[in-house]
């Protein structure tokens, strides 16, 4: 399915928050869409991909992107500056975080909140506004990358229903995002 409009048209029938096409999997050569719109890069799609292809790295339409696999974990590392427009919104309690509503379509919004601060524990939630269908996503590689290059330090986030995001910045303005993959068979 190489062609753009089809691609984004068997994303918007899949319905996933974003669906991922390896056009060369020996060179990790990726694109990404969502419902509505391609992306030049997304997180949690390239920490599941550069686990299935188990590969030293990933070529996004926004760059390089590092890839490696740590026992449970697997791992990207990728520049703040290739991750879509969000809103990053802190909260005072990860119980305020948990209580929001949906908000109205129109804003990509992170929200967090500190669980443990000296821990470098969050709790969030992210709400695309896209108005395809996705109002939570339940992981965001690149909301997280965009919080941990703001806050300077190490991350353990806990995101959506449990999803469990491991976040540390890098020297030359990297940054590494991790977390667990599982693959499920229909």
């Amino acid at each position: 399915m190489p062609d753009p409009e089809e691609r984004q048209a068997f994303a918007a029938k899949l319905g996933f928050s974003e669906t991922v096409f390896v056009d060369d999997p020996e060179r990790g050569v990726v694109d990404i869409y969502t419902p509505t719109l391609r992306l030049p890069f997304a997180g949690h799609p390239c920490v599941g991909v550069g686990w299935l292809l188990d590969i030293p790295e990933l070529v996004t339409p926004a760059g390089m992107v590092g890839v490696r696999l740590d026992g449970e974990f697997s791992w990207i590392e990728a520049r703040a500056e290739w991750a879509p427009g969000r809103t990053l919104r802190q909260y005072g309690s990860a119980g305020e975080v948990d209580a929001l509503a949906v908000p109205e379509p129109g804003e990509w919004v992170y929200a967090w909140a500190w669980e443990d601060e000296s821990a470098g524990r969050v709790r969030a939630r992210g709400f695309p506004g896209r108005d395809d269908g996705i109002v939570e996503d339940e992981a965001t590689g690149a909301a997280a990358l965009l919080l941990t290059d703001r806050l300077g330090r190490a991350l353990n986030i806990v995101q959506g229903a449990g999803s469990q995001i491991l976040t540390a910045p890098q020297p030359g303005g990297w940054v590494e995002v991790g977390g667990r993959v599982r693959l499920l068979r229909a």
